[in-house]
Formats: structure tokens, sequence, C-alpha cells
């Protein structure tokens, strides 16, 4: 039985190797069509030495450890300083996002959001995601019922 090493990071993905590792804390969230709430999450960006990053998260009720929401993706840089994000979610939503990279920090702004027919009605989201040591924070603002795009969630998140 042989060991596992994990492939060397792909050179394209440097502007966004900050990303990578396991981070997991809390979130809350509010919307006008909905109830304040609060989440644990745990989100996860990997890559298998290929220019892509891999992105995958999943939340899950506070007190009794319910799932809440999953989602998962992939990151593909496209230029020094930019890359694009596909985004899939079991509601039925895919959101694809310009992803702007600043440091250790981005900002995705969806280009498209495709919905199957059941799907609630989302036409836009904005998600800033920043790393400050062992810390992710981020803020996600969407527009979704007819309303203009707005403040939705925000989590800290540490790494490990």
């Amino acid at each position: 039985m042989g060991m596992t090493t994990s492939p060397a990071l792909h050179p394209d993905l440097a502007p966004l190797a900050f990303l990578l590792g396991s981070w997991s804390g809390t979130g809350h969230g509010q919307y006008p069509t909905i109830a304040d709430f609060s989440y644990q999450e745990t989100v996860t960006y990997t890559h298998v030495g290929k220019p892509f990053i891999v992105y995958t998260q999943r939340t899950q009720d506070p007190h009794t450890g319910a799932p809440m929401h999953t989602e998962s993706g992939y990151l593909r840089p496209v230029g020094p300083a930019v890359a694009e994000m596909v985004l899939s979610q079991p509601s039925g939503i895919v959101e694809v996002h310009h992803v702007a990279i600043d440091g250790p920090s981005i900002e995705m702004v969806s280009t498209t959001v495709v919905r199957t027919p059941t799907a609630k009605p989302v036409s836009a989201v904005r998600r800033i995601v920043t790393v400050d040591g062992p810390v992710m924070r981020y803020t996600m603002d969407m527009a979704a019922m007819g309303l203009e795009l707005q403040f939705h969630l925000s989590a800290e998140l540490s790494w490990g």
C-alpha cells in the first residue's frame, strides 16, 4: 500500500492559494421575505493539481445539527487577477460569477443565475470573501423574490 501525496499546486492557482483548506464557523442570515437565522458552516477549497479549485459548502442548524444548505462549484482563474466561478445548489439554482482577485480577497459578482422551474426566483448574487491569516469572513448579497440586491448572509470561519 503506497502513501498518498497531495498534487503540486498548479501555478495558475497561486493568486487564489489563500482560500485553500477547510474553514468552519458561524454565520447569520436575513432577508425581507424570511425570518432571521443563524447557522454553523464548513467551507472547503481544494485542488487536484489542475488549474481550478473545487469548492464545497455545508451549513447546519446550530441548535439541532439539522442540515440547512449546501452548494458546490469550481473556481477557475482566467487571468492574473480574474477568475470565474460556477456554483450549483440542490434547490435548483446555478450561479455563474465573474471573480475579481485582490490580494487575500475575492469579489464574486453573478453574470448569470439560472434556475429550474421550481427554484426560488433569484436574479443576482454578490459574494465577498476575505482571508486574514486563519480567519475567513464573507458577505453575500442577493436579489430574489422580486427584490433588489441586498444583504443576505455573513459569516466568520476559522481555518483548520
